[in-house]
């Protein structure tokens, strides 16, 4: 057993506790996701650093809240999901340590211009695409820049075939792999047999069921990730995590149909910063290490894993930007460790807005500012710059004409909401007048974290 294992870090897209068999009493079969938590860790209060997927996944890249590093929204052509280039990624510091670096599937924190492409972001390998989606049938890849064509395979198949020719090929020396897989983000589409064992599924939509059908896919493709660490003989020395960028899609009418699905009764979904949009799984396995069948009840949060796998690989001390996480690596195994008791989270489209879909975490007690419909909509100018930069990515032309809209002047903060999210997970029932002490501490404290993340973005673009 090494004491600098191998890490595989696998990252399903738009994916709940609801999604998995392991939490949904069975309704969908996901045997080899789920093995990961029976042969592991899992963690009930794990969180994601924003409840949409560029800002998410730069957090867990860098252990810092997504807006010091300006990444705060999904669109390429206004360039708002542009990691700065001074941020180290757990690729730079990986490679630093003397690992094998690649990621396949997802990138989406730098979509256009070569700098900030993951090969210039740390990781030394990688298949994928850049942006936010892909169809999964008809499909344009990149391979360390140079760009290919769909052969015919489906999406989730050729990124858990692109992760087992990394882990063969390294099998003899220690690596890092991010596999990012998109499902189940849209399009909801499955290959037909997957469709048809699930399409008996009563009661269910069948976009519902097309969602099982695509993490069923990417379920049995983990599974051959598995096999192939036991069939390199390293398994032993590889620490596999499993997790969501963001909580599921649960829009009522979305894509003509319902995506709303089970998901632990937690309110909301992606979008918006209710516990259903940023709560998400989080599965670790490394046999002999992390004891088997463990659940973690502790709050962790996508900004813990930098320093948490540094301590892994016995790197703590890599110099990097100050980071927002901890080491959790203690209390994995078995110890304890003091885990800070605020987090905070903000998101609006386009431009941040410190009192609309922002929420404060410490302790027990949660301090929520509702979203309004408005800062979730998306200009048709830019779904069209969206798909035209999908279809063309290596000849796409950023258009100078494009700007950010704003509608700070014109919105109503709502009044903030305070909740106990332990004893009362779906949110459902409102505390802040009942201990408005309470909630007047947290809107201060949230107020103080919004003009510190702010000050540092806005020094991004003096």
């Amino acid at each position: 057993m090494s004491d600098q294992p191998n890490v595989v870090i696998v990252m399903a897209d738009d994916l709940g506790f609801g999604d998995l068999g392991f939490y949904n009493y069975g309704a969908t079969d996901t045997p080899a996701i789920d093995s990961i938590a029976h042969d592991g860790i899992s963690m009930t209060q794990h969180y994601s650093a924003s409840p949409i997927c560029a800002p998410a996944r730069a957090a867990f890249l860098t252990g810092r809240y997504p807006q010091r590093s300006g990444v705060i929204d999904t669109f390429p052509h206004l360039e708002l999901d542009r990691m700065a280039l001074h941020e180290k990624t757990i690729g730079d510091l990986f490679t630093e340590a003397g690992y094998a670096t690649g990621m396949v599937g997802k990138w989406h924190n730098g979509s256009l211009g070569m700098r900030y492409h993951p090969n210039r972001r740390g990781f030394s390998e990688f298949v994928g695409f850049r942006g936010g989606g892909q169809d999964y049938w008809d499909w344009l890849l990149d391979r360390n820049g140079t760009p290919f064509k769909s052969d015919g395979r489906y999406l989730t198949d050729v990124f858990t075939d692109e992760a087992v020719s990394f882990i063969k090929r390294h099998e003899d020396e220690r690596f890092l792999l991010a596999l990012n897989y998109t499902a189940p983000h849209g399009p909801f589409q499955a290959p037909a047999d997957d469709l048809a064992a699930v399409s008996g599924r009563d009661g269910f939509p069948d976009v519902v069921n097309t969602i099982a059908a695509m993490v069923g896919v990417m379920d049995r493709g983990i599974a051959r990730v598995l096999d192939q660490l036991e069939i390199s003989g390293i398994a032993d020395d590889t620490l596999v995590m499993f997790t969501s960028d963001n909580g599921p899609w649960q829009r009522i009418g979305s894509f003509q149909e319902t995506t709303a699905r089970y998901n632990l009764g937690f309110a909301g979904g992606k979008e918006f910063v209710s516990e259903g949009g940023i709560r998400v799984p989080m599965f670790l396995r490394w046999p002999g290490v992390i004891a088997d069948g463990r659940v973690v009840h502790d709050v962790a949060h996508f900004t813990d894993w930098v320093p948490t796998l540094l301590s892994v690989i016995g790197q703590p001390d890599l110099a990097r930007l100050d980071g927002d996480g901890v080491d959790l690596w203690p209390m994995l195994t078995g110890g304890s460790v003091h885990v800070p008791g605020v987090r905070c989270w903000q998101w609006s489209r386009y431009e941040p807005i410190g009192t609309i879909n922002a929420a404060v975490r410490d302790g027990n007690w949660k301090l929520m500012y509702p979203a309004v419909d408005a800062i979730l909509q998306i200009r048709k100018a830019d779904q069209i710059e969206e798909r035209r930069m999908r279809a063309n990515p290596g000849e796409y032309v950023l258009p100078q004409w494009m700007s950010v809209p704003s509608y700070v002047a014109d919105l109503t903060p709502p009044k903030p909401q305070l909740f106990d999210v332990v004893a009362d997970p779906g949110e459902k029932l409102d505390l802040a007048a009942q201990y408005p002490a309470k909630a007047s501490k947290l809107e201060a404290t949230l107020a103080d974290w919004y003009d510190e993340m702010e000050m540092e973005r806005s020094s991004l673009f003096e």
